[in-house]
């Protein structure tokens, strides 16, 4: 309540001093600049690292989220090591890259689905399942222990990848393979960072190369590709013996094979080397060598030597297998078939003709910087991310404390979460524990511990306070107003603060919403806004039925919050005072307030939470509820789901569901002797009890939540 207070004062000063709209402003710019001690974040993605390699994990995390960032959409990563299940509740959507299966990925996966959370697995390689992984020729140097050691990791990458319904990978072949693991994968070839950019711009500039040298360049990237480069020797010592001019390096591990020992003056070799320094050292090369065999693990692999190569101007000949086949041949690069004679034939016109090389080398460069560069290739990827994450509906409330509007929340967070939706609550006050009940688990967002960048599909305001949070939070595509009651009513005359909740009933570019015919009516006469509405409901089996004997003392329960004068809980209690107590057994049930020191009260029942309240209305025969006003009030109803009786004070939010005689008896605001009357009669008339509890069960099974689930739906659409 203290957080509610505050927002009041700081708004009526606001109001006072600057007037409404620079209330708006300020609301905005809050939003964003948030408040001291602020540690979490809420952003739409994050991506979880369970790769150690640098190389892999530039490409797959930081080179994916900068395409996402690009195009609007915010990200963060982790090292799967260090995920915990906590973060789930701080994204919308997750990519697990290369990422073993734990206890803890597990666990983080299956919550993250039942939230209606999209999982993705992204992988750029063919090391998800042994039956790829045996063909790799280098695991054959392993010992038992090594070879056991990667195959564990090889499965453990396979199990959470059966867990992702999605997969994200980097070639159409690699795409083949994963269809068979998972309903739908899509090909996001890797692209280079904008820094990428930058050191290889830099690095076409800065390099200057010997004219009476043509240096053939091999950047291994690991042993694994000595077969590959076997392809080619021929081809190399061949050329090194026709071309003295022709020079050979060689960048990372590779066993330069003893064949080529007469021409080491002409072999220049360099270790592993930083991505930042890597464009400078391509650079420095006249043709770049891609050999790969043809193998399916081979064919999944992606077009990096290319890509790099590209960047600094420098053409690659390939083998025409797999991702190489994105080359145009004879374009921006050369294709050859894995034989000698294909692979001499065209490294020498490459060699020999140096205009031929730089025409390729400069239509690479081109290519690259329109198709293979983040900022400018990253629109569709994030589409497809988009087109797969579910609807997000983020409820603001000022405070999470239990009452009957905040209850319709959580059951309309639940519904929206079984209908396949991400519903959470923002709440205004300091509290962000989750709110855990039969239903479920509902995320509490507090806005004073976390900032929020993510995307919101529709952000639902639920009191005139929160409007103004939800009107300023600009990365939404609809704001809804869930309006529960007149708000104005409950502000002092003379307060600035009546005009500002007055206000939000005139707003533009917003949807109302209700789940009370009252509201409905003076929104749209008093307003003349369109309104959305669905009935409240009740979950019966919180409330089962429990048939009254009527013939001892008979238990009356008063429920309400005595400090607010709305809810006329005194009323209640004047009543009481007209009964004889021998005959009655007071109970009083509130969420907040406590008793006054003149009620009479046998049993007080305070902050039960509201999964047990029904227990409460079964042990109670009666219930007196005597609101002046209430959008929708509750209580009558779920005295009636149990097989109690309701005698009401009719107002504007009840009578939308109350008939007298038939389903409750209503007596007259005010008239005391007149709630005593009825409340005698039920004591005296047995049928006239039966009658009206029959007819109270029959209302409460129409409202059912059940029964209305795709209206509530239907109001957030």
């Amino acid at each position: 309540m203290d957080s509610i207070k505050y927002l009041i004062g700081k708004t009526k000063d606001t109001v006072k001093s600057e007037g409404i709209t620079s209330l708006a402003k300020k609301t905005k710019k809050y939003i964003f600049n948030g408040m001291k001690g602020e540690k979490q974040h809420y952003k739409d993605i994050l991506f979880i690292n369970g790769c150690t390699l640098p190389h892999p994990s530039r490409y797959r995390v930081n080179h994916q989220i900068e395409q996402l960032e690009s195009n609007g959409m915010c990200c963060d990563q982790v090292f799967y090591e260090k995920l915990s299940l906590e973060k789930e509740k701080y994204y919308n959507a997750f990519v697990f890259f290369r990422c073993p299966i734990t206890d803890t990925v597990k666990e983080f996966i299956e919550k993250a689905k039942i939230n209606n959370k999209t999982v993705i697995y992204d992988i750029d390689d063919l090391v998800f399942d042994k039956e790829y992984t045996k063909t790799i020729k280098y695991l054959k140097s392993m010992s038992k222990d090594e070879l056991n050691l990667y195959y564990d990791g090889v499965k453990r990458m396979g199990d959470t990848l059966k867990m992702c319904d999605i997969a994200t990978t980097t070639t159409p072949v690699l795409a083949k393979e994963l269809g068979k693991y998972v309903k739908e994968v899509y090909v996001n070839r890797n692209v280079v960072s904008e820094r990428m950019c930058m050191f290889s711009l830099d690095a076409v500039k800065k390099v200057k190369k010997e004219k009476d040298k043509v240096v053939l360049g091999y950047l291994s990237g690991s042993i694994t590709h000595n077969p590959d480069f076997e392809l080619i020797l021929p081809s190399i010592k061949k050329m090194m013996d026709k071309h003295e001019e022709v020079y050979l390096k060689v960048v990372g591990i590779l066993d330069i094979p003893k064949d080529l020992d007469k021409y080491k003056e002409r072999i220049i070799t360099a270790p592993f080397t930083d991505w930042e320094n890597l464009p400078e050292l391509i650079a420095s090369l006249d043709i770049n060598l891609a050999p790969i065999e043809e193998s399916l693990f081979n064919e999944a692999k992606s077009e990096n030597k290319w890509t790099e190569a590209a960047l600094v101007k420098v053409p690659t000949i390939a083998s025409d297998v797999g991702a190489f086949k994105i080359i145009k041949n004879g374009i921006d690069g050369v294709l050859v078939k894995n034989t000698e004679k294909d692979w001499f034939d065209k490294l020498e016109k490459l060699v020999t003709d140096t205009e031929y090389r730089e025409k390729i080398g400069n239509a690479a460069f081109d290519r690259a910087m329109k198709e293979y560069v983040s900022t400018y290739s990253g629109y569709k990827y994030t589409e497809f991310i988009k087109s797969k994450m579910p609807k997000t509906i983020a409820f603001i409330l000022p405070t999470t404390n239990i009452s009957g509007g905040v209850n319709v929340v959580i059951k309309h967070c639940n519904i929206l979460r079984n209908n396949g939706y991400n519903a959470f609550i923002i709440n205004m006050d300091k509290v962000d524990n989750d709110i855990v009940n039969n239903d479920g688990e509902i995320h509490v967002i507090s806005k004073y511990k976390t900032k929020i960048y993510c995307h919101v599909d529709n952000m639902v305001a639920t009191l005139w306070s929160t409007l103004y949070f939800a009107k300023g939070y600009p990365r939404v595509s609809k704001v809804s107003y869930l309006v529960q009651n007149f708000e104005t009513n409950f502000i002092n005359y003379g307060s600035y603060i009546k005009q500002t909740a007055n206000s939000t009933y005139s707003m533009e570019n917003v949807e109302y919403l209700t789940i009370s015919k009252w509201c409905e009516d003076w929104l749209i006469k008093d307003f003349n806004r369109k309104v959305k509405y669905a009935p409240n409901g009740i979950k019966l089996e919180q409330f089962p039925v429990t048939k009254r004997k009527f013939d001892g003392k008979i238990r009356i329960l008063i429920e309400g919050n005595s400090a607010d004068y709305y809810k006329n809980v005194d009323e209640s209690f004047k009543i009481v005072e007209k009964l004889d107590k021998s005959k009655y057994e007071i109970k009083y049930l509130s969420y907040q307030g406590e008793p006054k020191k003149w009620y009479y009260v046998d049993e007080f029942l305070h902050k039960v939470p509201y999964d047990e309240v029904g227990k409460i209305y079964n042990s109670a025969d009666i219930l007196i509820k005597s609101s002046i006003l209430e959008s929708f009030s509750y209580p009558p109803l779920e005295m009636m789901a149990t097989g109690g009786i309701a005698v009401v004070a009719p107002n504007e939010g009840n009578i939308e569901y109350l008939r007298d005689n038939e389903n409750c008896l209503l007596y007259e605001q005010g008239n005391i002797e007149d709630a005593v009357k009825k409340i005698e009669m039920i004591q005296k008339d047995e049928k006239l009890r039966n009658k009206i509890i029959e007819g109270g069960l029959k209302t409460a099974k129409s409202r059912e939540w059940k029964k209305i689930e795709k209206e509530i739906v239907d109001l957030y659409e």
